[in-house]
């Protein structure tokens, strides 16, 4: 799928990336989804699939929290209060320990609350308040939802697909 260009694009490419991802997440077996291995978000490390499922919930709630702040005319600290955009490999291992203590089915209701919680959001916004003026720096603020929700699921997919693959599952 292209890039999205407007909110009916940004909406099909959140649900159908995520519904992809969900199909893959549900066929895992649930002993393996916290053995670290996956190629992480940083070089040279390695996650479980909690994790990746922990990264995707972290961003997800970044992205309301961004808006939540600018809503209320307050600063946000992009990307995240404490990180800067070269640290984000130490941001990443911030959302791996934030839901360290959670299981898949776990992860995976609060990231579907998450996902809805986004979807209202684009949903509660026009087109031109999504795509008609820059949110952040260059970036529109359905740029910035889409590179924070569906390219990730995108992404994660991805990833899972390939150690499924190797794993013979």
């Amino acid at each position: 799928m292209a890039i999205p260009k407007n909110k009916a694009e940004l909406l099909e490419a959140i649900l159908e990336n995520y519904q992809l991802l969900k199909k893959e997440l549900v066929s895992i077996p649930i002993q393996l989804t916290n053995k670290k291995e996956l190629e992480g978000h940083a070089k040279n490390t390695v996650m479980s699939i909690n994790d990746l499922v922990a990264y995707l919930l972290g961003w997800g709630q970044l992205v309301l929290k961004w808006n939540r702040n600018k809503s209320k005319g307050l600063e946000v600290d992009f990307p995240e209060t404490g990180f800067k955009w070269n640290e984000l490999g130490q941001l990443a291992q911030k959302f791996y320990d934030d839901y360290k203590n959670d299981d898949l089915t776990t992860l995976t209701k609060k990231l579907d609350r998450t996902v809805n919680d986004i979807i209202k959001l684009v949903e509660s916004r026009s087109n031109k308040e999504l795509y008609g003026t820059p949110w952040y720096d260059k970036w529109t603020l359905g740029r910035m939802v889409q590179l924070n929700t569906s390219s990730p699921y995108k992404n994660a997919r991805a990833r899972i697909r390939k150690w499924k693959k190797a794993k013979s599952l």
